[in-house]
């Protein structure tokens, strides 16, 4: 009678930002680093990239007529910590920031915009929204194609608040930006 021996289960590896960063080729694959774990995605579909792109021009304009700082679109990391980087769509990062715009984001923007994709709904919705609470991102702006709608949330003494909710045509405005209005219509066109 032979004893078959079970091999023991190889450890998942998991990665620093730093580590990731050495290792692989810039991409333009969405990429991100989740407590150490590399989680990749197919690029967006052209829906997505649209409404990213008229977002980023919006907030581009609005901040730039103000020289309030700069606006960035994806792919760009944000890092938060040596085993979190993150991919958001849009991202803002005040003048009084500026330094921590260098090979990547290395702290926190004071806005950040994700646009849900096909399996992308818990992701931006639960996960991303409570990291970007824990390390106190102003305001996130969360933009669901399929409902034609736009939520905004600010930072209210450590946790998000709804700020403005809108569908189709309705116009929400931002609490960080004054005088900055969008719709969702804006966005499709």
């Amino acid at each position: 009678m032979t004893t078959a021996t079970l091999s023991r289960p190889k450890a998942k590896r998991l990665w620093t930002y730093d580590e990731m960063a050495a290792e692989f080729p810039e991409s333009n694959l969405p990429t991100e680093l989740w407590d150490g774990e590399i989680i990749m995605a197919a690029a967006p579909r052209p829906i997505h990239q649209r409404i990213v792109a008229h977002t980023w021009r919006l907030l581009d304009d609005h901040v730039r007529s103000q020289t309030l700082g700069e606006v960035l679109i994806s792919p760009v990391d944000v890092v938060f910590g040596g085993s979190k980087a993150v991919q958001p769509d849009v991202v803002f990062v005040p003048t009084s920031k500026a330094a921590i715009i260098q090979s990547c984001i290395r702290g926190v923007p004071d806005l950040l915009v994700e646009v849900i994709s096909e399996g992308t709904w818990r992701r931006d919705r639960v996960d991303k929204k409570a990291l970007y609470e824990q390390f106190g991102v102003a305001e996130y702006w969360i933009i669901d194609p399929d409902s034609r709608l736009i939520e905004v949330f600010a930072l209210a003494k450590g946790s998000y608040r709804l700020h403005a909710r809108g569908i189709g045509a309705e116009k929400v405005g931002s609490k960080l930006l004054p005088g900055l209005t969008v719709s969702f219509a804006q966005l499709e066109q």
